[in-house]
């Protein structure tokens, strides 16, 4: 890793051709420091392959008692709205917030379908759903292989493609511009209390998403979910360590 350009509150890092997760943690920690120390902070990180679950990131963020969005503009596998051919990633966002109760992050790729999720579905031979991808003749496909030979589609139609494309637009800024794909990572690191105290933040959060959950539900609809909230609670549960 080294820092192309760098400031008080900001740093272009090379990744050097290494492992996402390890860049985009040096990259968190560097937003951490950065924001904590001037209330704001912009990082970014080109150069890296597969940075893994965005949602781990901003989630570490939030425990900073940091507000924290990671964008990500990944290689083509999606096709535009009328398009044959992959010209957009997957490009995921993620958000994480600190609140009374937890400090979560989640996250949304743009695409309809994840791009892991379909090469782990070639590999065991199980169909795609249907209206998320294309073959390479630009025709819908629910075969895996086929999906991957052709493309994704984005979430939404144009309104996944238009949040698709702001990721991309992001990732031109992170790759440096000058670099031969606009490809990267940027992180947005920010201290709540810039505009408010931070545990006012976090109680009128926690009220908010309690109101949210309180919505009367549909017919058959046991919970209202907030985003990342299962995953906290089975990383709660007990673990049971097998000895065998």
């Amino acid at each position: 890793m080294r820092a192309v350009t760098e400031t008080s509150v900001s740093v272009l890092f090379d990744g050097g051709n290494q492992s996402g997760m390890w860049g985009c943690t040096t990259r968190r920690a560097a937003a951490i420091e950065r924001a904590q120390a001037h209330g704001f902070a912009l990082v970014a990180v080109n150069n890296i392959w597969m940075s893994g679950r965005s949602a781990y990131y901003v989630e570490l963020v939030a425990r900073a008692g940091l507000i924290g969005i990671h964008t990500v503009a990944a290689p083509p596998m999606v096709a535009p709205p009328g398009g044959a051919k992959p010209a957009l990633g997957t490009n995921p966002i993620a958000f994480g917030f600190p609140d009374a109760g937890r400090s979560a992050g989640h996250r949304s790729g743009t695409s309809a379908f994840m791009g892991t999720d379909l090469q782990f579905r070639q590999r065991l031979g199980i169909p795609v759903p249907e209206g998320v991808a294309i073959d390479e003749r630009g025709r819908p496909t629910t075969d895996a292989a086929a999906a991957r030979r052709g493309a994704l589609l984005p979430f939404g139609g144009h309104k996944g493609y238009a949040l698709a494309l702001a990721m991309h637009a992001l990732g031109v800024l992170a790759s440096g511009v000058a670099a031969e794909e606009s490809t990267g990572y940027l992180f947005i690191a920010f201290k709540p209390d810039l505009l408010v105290p931070l545990d006012d933040y976090r109680r009128a959060l926690a009220a908010e998403i309690i109101a949210i959950k309180a919505t009367p539900r549909q017919a058959g609809v046991a919970e209202i979910r907030i985003p990342g909230a299962a995953l906290s609670r089975r990383r709660a549960q007990p673990r049971i360590e097998s000895t065998s």
